[in-house]
């Protein structure tokens, strides 16, 4: 599973429920959640991807709605094996995380990878311990676990991020972190037109304008 993958048009049907997924848990919406985990689930997505979708987003939207998120997981899964269906569990992480020294370093690799530059600016001069935490624990910790690849990873903090008013700035990052790592205008619009379909047309018309910005500063404009 690669980090960059090449662009296409649309979005696979896996790749479209992991925005919904992420919208529904930053909202605490259950009842959108459940369906929106089982469209994944359906789709072809193992309970180990949702999982980790699930848990990466504590970094976005906290621990409290992640653990939601995740005791709904158990509950999808166990009414899905009442009714006959055994969803394929996937694979756990296949390589050590590095700790120490090393994890700051490949942190801070795969944030120059993911967000085009160095964390750098007045928030993190003033905490430089915010700083810290991003390159070892989110880009070290979280990003170097491989049973997810990046643009999934991207999908579901773009669909979080839509979802949670006030933090457009960050939605305008990691749209162009989006397509830093191989998603295409296409499926970005697509994936605000998913939303918009699923229910929450704020938190589409936010992620629009958010990729209209980025499309905009990627061309110079």
């Amino acid at each position: 599973m690669t980090n960059t993958q090449r662009a296409s048009d649309t979005l696979s049907a896996k790749q479209q429920a992991i925005p919904l997924m992420a919208s529904s848990m930053a909202a605490s919406n259950m009842p959108k959640l459940d369906a929106a985990l089982n469209q994944g689930l359906d789709a072809g997505l193992t309970i180990n991807e949702a999982r980790e979708v699930l848990v990466q987003l504590y970094a976005y939207v906290g621990f409290p709605k992640s653990l939601n998120a995740l005791g709904e997981l158990i509950k999808v899964v166990e009414a899905r094996k009442q009714r006959g269906i055994e969803d394929a569990p996937g694979r756990e992480p296949g390589r050590a995380i590095p700790t120490g020294d090393a994890l700051i370093a490949i942190g801070e690799a795969n944030q120059m990878k993911i967000s085009g530059g160095p964390v750098q600016g007045p928030v993190f001069d003033f905490a430089p311990a915010i700083k810290q935490f991003l390159q070892a624990h989110l880009f070290g910790d979280i990003f170097e676990r491989d049973n997810l690849d990046w643009q999934s990873r991207e999908l579901a903090t773009v669909g979080a991020l839509a979802a949670t008013p006030g933090v457009e700035a960050q939605l305008r990052s990691h749209m162009r972190a989006s397509l830093r790592v191989g998603l295409s205008a296409a499926q970005l619009r697509q994936l605000t037109q998913l939303i918009a379909d699923h229910g929450d047309a704020e938190a589409a018309q936010r992620a629009d304008e958010a990729l209209t910005q980025a499309l905009a500063a990627a061309s110079g404009a």
